[in-house]
């Protein structure tokens, strides 16, 4: 007697398993892309409830334009893109995570080694507003402790309908310790600005000494070889001295 598995269980079972494929190919890609073109790579993340735009968010940073057919992500999608930070020249690898409560367990094994994260909620939902602190939670004990967050209150074209106020985000991402937009993936307005803010102090923290790039994990990658070397610390660059002949 043969077993009949229901169709979006057999859909969602070789969704998890292309994406696992996919994750390590574009990591491996990546990798050896990187050296000679950027400074440095770093991994982002776009994670929040379903429906909050996070798909449109990074179509519209890497298209520069909107995602007018959006439907709800299965799994992961990837996009990437190199941006000029500070001087430096960052390739920003991003992954944007189904908000589904079905995929969290897929989601959740993209998070591991990301150096920064745009959480994203729907100024006019109050519902995916009211979910962040799991979110956030989720992002800092499965990536880093660490991990450089930028809150984005997404869909501000939409004021009229806001159910969540601009000072009450604001509230939040203080009490967070995190950086704080409102964007609108239609528009365009503070999309880019999102990203490059959120790489813009992860590079701040690897000049304070603050994020090590040497560190397993970091979500973060050289470009440059002469980089590396730079920034070992002096005692590691310091010649042997010399015996005494005395």
């Amino acid at each position: 007697m043969g077993f009949l598995l229901p169709m979006s269980s057999v859909y969602r079972c070789l969704c998890c398993c292309f994406s696992l494929t996919l994750c390590k190919y574009i990591s491996q890609v990546q990798t050896m892309g990187v050296g000679g073109l950027c400074d440095f790579l770093f991994k982002f993340l776009v994670i929040g409830s379903a429906g909050t735009g996070k798909s449109c968010l990074l179509h519209q940073f890497i298209e520069n334009k909107f995602k007018q057919d959006s439907n709800h992500t299965i799994g992961v999608e990837f996009g990437s893109r190199v941006v000029n930070v500070g001087g430096k020249t960052v390739k920003l690898q991003i992954w944007d995570t189904a908000g589904q409560e079905r995929f969290r367990s897929v989601t959740r094994s993209y998070y591991r080694g990301a150096a920064g994260a745009l959480l994203v909620y729907d100024i006019t939902s109050r519902e995916t507003y009211n979910s962040l602190a799991a979110w956030l939670t989720d992002a800092r004990t499965l990536a880093s402790p660490n991990i450089v967050v930028i809150l984005c209150g997404n869909k501000k074209d939409l004021d009229l309908e806001r159910e969540v106020t601009f000072l009450e985000a604001s509230r939040f991402a203080q009490e967070n310790e995190l950086m704080f937009l409102e964007t609108s993936a239609l528009t365009g307005e503070n999309v880019e600005e999102a990203f490059l803010k959120c790489a813009r102090t992860i590079l701040n923290k690897i000049d304070s000494g603050e994020l090590d790039p040497e560190r397993m994990g970091s979500g973060i990658q050289y470009g440059d070889a002469s980089l590396r070397q730079l920034r070992q610390p002096r005692s590691a660059q310091a010649v042997a001295p010399q015996p005494c002949g005395c």
